[in-house]
């Protein structure tokens, strides 16, 4: 154990061009006593206990049936935002699945790690198929019951039976689709047509939005209580002093530098992770798959029961982590919000601050799996070098916030630029004359 943090005691300042700098205690608090600063996160996640919750309800015979007539034949209408019985057209929704489950009970009780049945370790269920698709190896989740035929949501190819593969679980929950397919086909004409100018030409002869596919996504949600340890440095701006004159002119900034620590206790509701791989770990070096998290914000307050009618029309990703496979994304996703909340206790440093030590002590977690929906539009550029490069835009399924990539004509924004750089030599050889003039 090295000895308490002593704020009087000398310790080495970063030095910039220019700056003075002084050290002192945080005046905004006091220090926190404990081991020297470290380059390395702290994080303990105790293991109390593992707690389950069934979000089951016998749902693996993946039949449901209509509350009123007792039918099978049900699908899901965005429109109407309801389960529609298609024989006596009953409509309804599920529980809301905070409310059903009691996701919603108190996250500061939270001890040890507590999960819906859908968020369990991955076992094999039957009452929906993943099949992966040939093209680009996507894998696709579908109900049998509701589709003999899918495409894939990421390159459009027709997906075959005989390409089956594990499924994982079903969900504890689902966030239904309420923007409908002519509305997400509006909006991502829209964006496109915002940046017509700069895309390619195929791009344009290929444009066909209605092409978009519905498809849910997996999440996991995470709520957490934990303590939370941060230290660092922070700079308080005192003024400027200028010597020399002409050229030799030089300004020094002068900053009163801190060292800080804050110890609070955080709660964390709903922490959105990606649980499945290859979206979690993007390859922006062959597709833009990342423009799903730039539609975020859900409202998963209103997610509900998960039924398997939800998917009628839709596709779904599946599942493929396991909760201890995203632990350090959580921890990260913690240790940000942390930054944030500090950050909001620390007025005096205008100069910015530098953070030397981070801790958690997570006592208690709840992870809850979730499908989100998500309408997708891809565009696959074949590239002057041979190379492939999908493009997707997606729309926010229960917003409508709309985001994506456009191929862009390198030749197109050559000739802007030249255009651009010959009206300032034109106005920089006028202008002389055009003062002369007057």
């Amino acid at each position: 154990m090295s000895a308490p943090f002593d704020p009087n005691a000398p310790r080495p300042i970063p030095q910039g061009a220019h700056d003075a700098h002084r050290v002192a205690a945080d005046p905004q608090g006091a220090p926190l006593n404990g081991t020297e600063a470290s380059d390395e996160a702290m994080t303990d996640v105790r293991p109390v206990g593992e707690q389950v919750i069934d979000t089951s309800r016998g749902q693996q015979s993946g039949f449901q049936k209509c509350p009123r007539c007792g039918s099978t034949e049900i699908g899901y209408s965005p429109v109407a935002a309801a389960l529609v019985c298609t024989y006596c057209r009953f409509q309804w929704n599920e529980a809301n699945a905070d409310q059903q489950f009691g996701f919603d009970s108190s996250i500061g009780s939270l001890r040890g790690t507590v999960h819906g049945s859908g968020a369990a370790n991955l076992v094999e269920d039957d009452s929906v198929v993943t099949i992966r698709c040939a093209g680009c190896g996507a894998d696709v989740v579908i109900d049998p019951q509701q589709a003999a035929q899918a495409r894939c949501h990421w390159c459009r190819q027709v997906l075959s039976l005989g390409q089956r593969i594990g499924n994982g679980r079903i969900p504890d929950a689902i966030l239904p689709f309420t923007v409908p397919h002519e509305a997400a086909v509006k909006n991502i004409r829209e964006f496109a047509g915002s940046r017509r100018a700069f895309a390619t030409a195929a791009f344009k002869e290929g444009f066909q939005p209605q092409n978009i596919l519905g498809v849910y996504m997996p999440y996991m949600l995470v709520d957490a209580t934990m303590d939370v340890e941060l230290q660092g440095r922070g700079q308080e701006h005192l003024g400027t002093r200028t010597v020399g004159s002409d050229d030799k002119r030089r300004t020094y900034y002068i900053a009163q530098e801190y060292e800080f620590g804050r110890r609070f206790t955080l709660r964390v509701d709903d922490l959105p992770l990606e649980s499945n791989a290859d979206r979690a770990h993007m390859n922006t070096a062959v597709n833009t798959n990342n423009v799903i998290n730039a539609v975020q914000p859900f409202d998963t307050k209103n997610a509900v029961a998960y039924n398997p009618n939800y998917l009628s029309g839709f596709t779904s990703e599946r599942r493929d982590t396991n909760i201890a496979d995203l632990g350090g994304e959580a921890a990260d996703g913690f240790l940000s919000i942390a930054r944030a909340r500090a950050s909001g206790m620390l007025p005096l440093y205008d100069r910015g601050v530098v953070w030397e030590r981070e801790g958690l002590d997570v006592h208690g977690s709840r992870w809850v799996s979730i499908y989100l929906p998500v309408w997708l539009y891809s565009h696959m550029e074949q590239r002057s070098d041979g190379s492939q490069f999908v493009h997707y835009i997606a729309v926010n399924g229960r917003t409508g916030r709309t985001m994506g990539s456009v191929p862009v004509s390198q030749g197109k924004l050559i000739a802007v630029s030249a255009l651009a750089s010959l009206g300032g030599l034109v106005l920089g050889f006028l202008a002389p004359l055009v003062a002369n003039v007057f």
